[in-house]
């Protein structure tokens, strides 16, 4: 079984190098798909440097013997303070394929997936001073909780899902998989697999601040990124398309423009997908991954236009 089949592949790479010999940042190195697709593109003088905070990327990334590549093991929030450390001043591209890899939702112990009984872990890390899913589910309070279900999984229920699972907590510590399907399988609504995956979506978000760490990763992608660079995001989930088109076409987060005092707004992306960029049906069956991808595109501009 391989890694992880990388959605879009073709698309995203020929989106993002546009200049052979430049520095290109793959910020989800994961199996390092994308990133030897795109080394293949680049010339001698061409330089791809990956993040990933998984310990198992950085395995994969041992792999792949050539002198262009850089892995950094760290949160792709921290990409300014890297390159920093690098000397790399500005780079041409960055492409985030954003998510989990297929190789977490198959590994067990890891607790991404509700097809195994294991620890409820869900961290991508690893790292210690995170809290697992387990401890995340201790601690919170039922308003959060019912604030993360609701928002990033979009769980119907999710007030009274919170609710039992304060109440559960109160008389045993929900520590697997299995000890919180045992408490849902009484609250489940409409599709069983979609519910589940719902909720452990949800839980897998606020674990790991993916939604806070991707907001941080696209103002430095701002801040590092030369005249003409691209930005090439891939999202799954609605929030994470909604705040890469925000920030895409606007610059902020929030999708406010940013106007100064004479009513010009600054533009510091120029959006090349109108719409997001789909699978087709012929990656979608071979790969059902696919089918909740969006694509973006933007070029690096500081263009601006009378309001």
């Amino acid at each position: 079984m391989s890694y992880h089949v990388p959605v879009l592949a073709k698309a995203a790479v020929e989106a993002l190098v546009h200049n052979p010999n430049g520095t290109y940042v793959d910020v989800t190195f994961g199996g390092g798909g994308h990133a030897q697709l795109i080394l293949d593109q680049l010339g001698p003088e061409g330089r791809l440097i990956a993040f990933d905070q998984d310990p198992d990327a950085e395995e994969q990334a041992k792999r792949i013997n050539d002198d262009r590549l850089l892995f950094i093991a760290a949160n792709f929030r921290h990409i300014a303070r890297y390159l920093r450390l690098h000397k790399v001043k500005k780079i041409d591209g960055l492409l985030a394929d954003l998510g989990v890899s297929s190789h977490q939702f198959d590994v067990p112990e890891r607790g991404f997936s509700f097809r195994y009984d294991a620890p409820l872990d869900m961290r991508m890390s690893q790292d210690d001073t995170v809290p697992t899913a387990a401890q995340l589910l201790q601690e919170i309070d039922a308003e959060e909780l019912q604030w993360v279900l609701g928002t990033y999984g979009e769980v119907r229920n999710a007030r009274t899902v919170a609710k039992a699972i304060v109440a559960e907590r109160s008389t045993r510590t929900l520590k697997t998989t299995g000890d919180l399907l045992g408490l849902l399988d009484g609250y489940i609504r409409g599709n069983r697999p979609r519910y589940l995956a719902q909720v452990f979506q949800a839980l897998r978000i606020a674990v790991n601040d993916e939604m806070g760490a991707l907001e941080e990763m696209l103002t430095a992608a701002q801040e590092v990124m030369s005249p003409g660079g691209k930005l090439v995001v891939m999202s799954y989930h609605s929030g994470e398309d909604r705040l890469v088109k925000h920030v895409m076409r606007t610059g902020k987060p929030d999708g406010q423009h940013d106007a100064d005092d004479f009513g010009r707004i600054r533009r510091p992306w120029k959006v090349e997908t109108r719409k997001p960029l789909e699978a087709d049906e012929d990656e979608t069956r071979e790969n059902p991954r696919a089918r909740s991808a969006r694509l973006r595109v933007a070029m690096r501009n500081d263009e601006t236009e009378k309001h």
